[in-house]
């Protein structure tokens, strides 16, 4: 260790005990690691999924162009956009614009819930034709274990969020919780996003573009 190092180090000031001994704040420390363990869920799924995909020779490809892949870039737009908004509504948070960033954090949730609905009605188009998670037309009763437990799990994220949102946009509007909290609830927003941009390819994109069971 050079001299001036020893310096740096003797003058940093030690850790008292205090509510923050990593720099951060306790609430944002707590949903990275949140975000951590909930990432090595997805990806545990992600991994299951393409396994039995690649797995399975004869892996159902009920996701066409249209509806199916339209729609499903539409939900995308609508988490982007909703991205988008949350970014917006943070900064307004961090110059305590209580107003502006209640206003961002609702459009937000308004993305969120247009999402829900356009997922709760192909997983409505699905169920008519007879997917469940234990059957399907096409005999590969994996498919749909797979397909609505990945899904499933990511749309219970997105209704939370939406909840999770609600709750902070109604108090920080009326002078309750800090900027901090706002900041918070967005990190847990775009990991939800994020997720999606993993599931949107693998899940719909391939089912239309190739067949990763083939052999």
């Amino acid at each position: 260790m050079s001299a001036s190092t020893k310096a740096e180090y003797a003058a940093s000031p030690a850790w008292e005990g205090g509510a923050a001994p990593y720099a951060i704040g306790s609430k944002k420390l707590g949903m990275w690691l949140f975000i951590i363990a909930d990432a090595l869920t997805f990806a545990s799924l992600l991994v299951c999924y393409s396994y039995l995909r690649y797995a399975t020779d004869n892996w159902p490809r009920p996701f066409h162009t249209w509806p199916s892949i339209t729609m499903a870039t539409v939900m995308t737009f609508c988490l982007l956009s909703s991205s988008v908004t949350m970014v917006f509504g943070v900064a307004a948070a961090s110059r305590n614009d209580r107003g502006a960033a209640a206003k961002w954090i609702v459009l937000t949730i308004l993305g969120g819930l247009a999402f829900v609905v356009l997922h709760a009605n192909e997983w409505r188009g699905l169920i008519e034709e007879g997917v469940t998670p234990f059957s399907n037309p096409w005999g590969v009763p994996n498919f749909g274990a797979a397909f609505f437990t990945l899904t499933g799990l990511h749309m219970t994220h997105v209704v939370i969020g939406c909840l999770y949102l609600g709750v902070i946009a109604f108090a920080f509007g009326r002078g309750k919780f800090t900027p901090e909290d706002v900041e918070v609830s967005g990190l847990y927003w775009h990991f939800v996003d994020l997720v999606w941009m993993f599931i949107f390819p693998m899940v719909y994109l391939l089912s239309n573009v190739v067949t990763m069971g083939a052999h």
